[in-house]
């Protein structure tokens, strides 16, 4: 079974050293993937400090399931530091989690909106009162309901419902686009180092997976 997802791997707040070694893993998940037959293609990236490095990488994968969930978790590139010599340090931990798919704006169509009229209430006088000139508009997709009794003519409320809906169609994106941002970025601090799920090292490299 196939199906597309999309893993950030990222440095967190780590040094130099693991901006590159998020260079190097989705490397290695790159050329992992295309023996495999799974599709894999860079959506965003955010620059690590040194070239050619990232702080953070946005993988979209498209295979089975169990390719993404075996690069899922606190990944380890083992190998010495290429810009700092004599540290003894040979460990350097990403993070790698499923993201959410981007917030896609959400297509307002007046065809989507079913209006009732209903009787006004409050001030106006015995017209105002006995008249269905208010308007319950819902907009079927989204559930999402207006009720505008403003104007005296019920064809002017109408207009205003309509307009009142899309507005909120237009809030309810911006906050779900808002709440995956936030999401993406309270990955950065969620590395566990130490006891990676797995680790990965230079072509030729030897030697045993670091301790936990």
């Amino acid at each position: 079974m196939s199906s597309t997802l999309r893993l950030l791997l990222s440095a967190g707040r780590g040094p130099v050293e693991c901006a590159w070694a998020v260079a190097e893993l989705a490397e290695r998940l790159e050329d992992r993937a295309r023996r495999e037959g799974v599709g894999v293609q860079r959506v965003d990236a955010v620059p690590g400090e040194a070239p050619g490095t990232y702080r953070s990488l946005l993988l979209r994968l498209e295979g089975p399931p169990s390719f993404a969930a075996a690069w899922t978790g606190t990944l380890c590139w083992q190998a010495p530091s290429p810009y700092r010599a004599g540290v003894a340090r040979k460990n350097w931990y990403v993070i790698a989690e499923p993201q959410p798919d981007d917030v896609h704006p959400s297509v307002f169509s007046e065809d989507d909106v079913t209006f009732v009229a209903t009787r006004t209430g409050g001030p106006g006088g015995q017209h105002r009162n006995k008249a269905s000139t208010a308007i319950r508009a819902t907009h079927r997709p989204s559930g999402t309901v207006v009720v505008v009794d403003t104007e005296r003519r019920l064809s002017d409320n109408r207009r205003i419902a309509v307009d009142l809906l899309r507005r909120r169609i237009q809030e309810a994106d911006t906050a779900t686009g808002r709440a995956a941002g936030t999401t993406r970025w309270r990955t950065h601090d969620r590395i566990v180092r130490g006891a990676p799920t797995r680790t990965e090292r230079p072509q030729g490299a030897t030697g045993m997976p670091p301790p936990a």
